[in-house]
């Protein structure tokens, strides 16, 4: 039986920072976004709900397959099992999104 990877994805959405696991990660066909397939979120079970993690399952829930920009992307980690997603502001956090439009449209060369 084939090996499943499991990858940990930390991205920039909105001001806050989303740590969210996934089946499938790759470069698809649109240029500057990588396509997330096969979300994992944890089963309920019980008494105990993680509202983070509630509220990350019904944002996504129904969806197939995610883009996200390149540039929101922190990390992309493979691990060996699935932890809590999550959603984290980044205020007072040691996380800083890398400056400047990674898509230039000529027009800002850098002659005045």
């Amino acid at each position: 039986m084939a090996d499943k990877h499991l990858y940990k994805i930390a991205f920039f959405n909105q001001g806050k920072v989303y740590e969210i696991y996934a089946r499938n990660v790759s470069q698809e066909h649109l240029y500057g976004f990588i396509a997330v397939e096969g979300l994992v979120f944890g089963e309920q079970s019980g008494v105990v709900v993680d509202p983070t993690e509630e509220r990350l399952k019904s944002e996504f829930d129904g969806v197939e397959r995610v883009h996200i920009p390149m540039h929101a992307i922190i990390r992309i980690d493979e691990v060996a099992r699935r932890g809590t997603s999550r959603i984290t502001t980044v205020e007072g956090e040691n996380v800083m999104r890398f400056p400047g439009n990674p898509y230039s449209t000529g027009r800002d060369s850098g002659k005045r």
